[in-house]
């Protein structure tokens, strides 16, 4: 598939995916009732259909949660002139919260009910500069290891044609969450 036709699904992919959440509760938290017996990847997935609301800081940094499934979640940014360094090429806090983002997310999809996780180190490599002139990029993060109080994850982030832009590793926490 060509760079023109990926960017095109990705596009149809993230029209569809961001009317659907809009419809719902749009950006905000979810409340305790609300994710009570669910497992992460329960959680993630009714985020994806607009049953649950969506973290503020994707509006406000111009991403979206794309997929999820089992140790695994996707997020597309849309990289513009309000990330820019005084360079002129996304801030490197941008990639970091991108990537935190999917790698988290993947992280959350292990998680059986009445656990919760926050990240405790990110590791990311920036390898290549990123501009505006890039419409959309992918952050794909997947679970190395979850166990009872500590979870691994590694990422990347790429562009519509594969180019590698920054990859990326996370510790994070496990711990129950406080009844309510």
């Amino acid at each position: 598939m060509s760079k023109i036709n990926h960017l095109e699904a990705w596009l149809a992919q993230e029209d569809l995916i961001r009317k659907t959440m809009d419809a719902g509760p749009g950006p905000g938290v979810a409340t305790a009732q609300q994710i009570a017996g669910k497992t992460g990847l329960e959680v993630m997935q009714a985020l994806l259909r607009g049953e649950l609301p969506y973290a503020h800081i994707a509006q406000t940094l111009d991403f979206t949660l794309i997929e999820v499934s089992h140790g695994h979640a996707t997020f597309q940014g849309t990289p513009g002139q309000a990330h820019l360094n005084p360079m002129g090429t996304v801030h490197g806090g941008w990639f970091a919260t991108l990537l935190d983002s999917a790698l988290g997310c993947a992280v959350h999809t292990r998680m059986t009910p009445g656990l919760a996780y926050t990240t405790a180190e990110l590791s990311v490599n920036m390898v290549r500069a990123l501009t505006p002139k890039v419409s959309r990029v992918r952050a794909q993060g997947r679970v190395i290891h979850c166990g009872r109080q500590l979870a691994t994850a590694e990422g990347r982030l790429i562009g519509p044609d594969g180019t590698l832009y920054a990859h990326a590793t996370t510790t994070c926490l496990v711990f129950p969450l406080a009844p309510q």
